[in-house]
């Protein structure tokens, strides 16, 4: 016999049931069931969207600087104007973010190329004239505002250090000339420098050089990349040279350093040239000297030894006063302990 309860749960059921066959609940339910189908199904497993074609405006940040980096490095070769500039507004409005982060950092390039870029395109530089005068800092705040005690310390420190380095400096280059350590152009040395390097300095006779600069790499020293400006005596900007790191040998830290890229940007002139200079085992090995050459002459590292590097106005010679192979578990003469380079530049107009 049927009771009370068990009718009531019938009727609750058939309720239930005619609830979920109304038409506007079984229309929201086809609506979600049909977003679910078309997002999960078909637009993420059976149809995903796939990018192709895109734009370099549409890249990530990175990849855009990548992008601009590349085409400076071309227009540094090819000068064509044209193609920089169409490759340069393919960016739309990510170019000048991307040309100020390369001008921050340029990272492969040298700032002489990125340098050159801008003002043979017409680009701002990166640091504008309000970013310049932002910089300096108000003369009525500086004298209306005492430093704090904290400051005035650290200030003392970073004082009292400097003056270390520089009286330490003082002493070695004194020793060093005292011993003839320090060569100076224009003398020949005990080493018997290259032909070419004879008959260049034969060429220049007495005149002195317009800049001349010193600089040491030291094993441990893995971001070893020093530049120099190129000055006129009145004080106009020439051009840049500079040494760095081209190749290393090995795993594992420090980095074992196995040849330098030297090279000289001109204003005046559309290309950077470059010349590597190699230890004896890299510059004895056929296939590692031929890759390298693709950087520059391939030029043996001995003391004494000069690379002559000549543009359209200017004339680089870089020697090496001392050196020092790495030992350990690699090749002999490998690597570098110690490189000592002297760098200096005439003008030849």
């Amino acid at each position: 016999m049927e009771t009370e309860s068990d009718g009531g749960q019938k009727l609750a059921s058939r309720i239930d049931i005619d609830r979920l066959r109304e038409p506007k609940f079984m229309a929201g339910s086809a609506f979600l069931a049909g977003i679910a189908i078309g997002l999960l199904v078909l637009g993420w497993w059976l149809f995903p969207v796939q990018w192709t074609d895109a734009s370099p405006e549409h890249l990530r940040s990175d990849l855009q600087q990548d992008y601009l980096r590349m085409a400076i490095d071309s227009y540094s070769v090819n000068a064509d104007g044209t193609l920089a500039t169409a490759r340069l507004d393919a960016l739309g409005s990510a170019a000048e973010a991307s040309m100020q982060q390369i001008a921050a950092a340029p990272g492969e390039l040298n700032s002489a190329s990125v340098n050159y870029f801008e003002s043979q395109l017409g680009i701002e530089p990166a640091l504008s004239s309000s970013d310049e005068q932002q910089l300096v800092p108000d003369e009525e705040a500086l004298t209306e505002e005492e430093p704090s005690v904290g400051s005035q310390s650290l200030l003392l420190t970073m004082c009292s250090i400097t003056a270390l380095l520089g009286v330490a400096l003082a002493g070695i280059y004194y020793f060093r000339t005292k011993q003839g350590g320090l060569p100076s152009f224009g003398k020949r040395q005990d080493t018997e420098p290259s032909f070419e390097s004879s008959a260049t300095l034969d060429a220049l006779g007495d005149t002195p050089p317009i800049s001349q600069w010193m600089t040491t790499y030291l094993m441990g020293d893995d971001l070893f990349d020093d530049s120099f400006s190129i000055d006129s005596s009145n004080g106009e900007f020439l051009g840049e040279c500079g040494v760095g790191i081209a190749e290393t040998v090995g795993v594992g830290d420090p980095k074992r350093v196995s040849s330098f890229e030297l090279w000289l940007f001109d204003k005046n002139d559309i290309q950077t040239v470059t010349k590597v200079l190699m230890s004896n085992h890299t510059h004895s090995e056929d296939a590692t000297r031929e890759r390298l050459a693709a950087k520059g002459e391939p030029i043996l590292a001995k003391p004494g030894t000069e690379a002559v590097l000549e543009t359209e106005t200017l004339q680089l010679i870089v020697r090496v006063v001392d050196m020092e192979y790495g030992e350990g578990a690699m090749p002999e003469e490998s690597y570098f302990d110690r490189v000592t380079l002297e760098l200096a530049v005439w003008s030849k107009q």
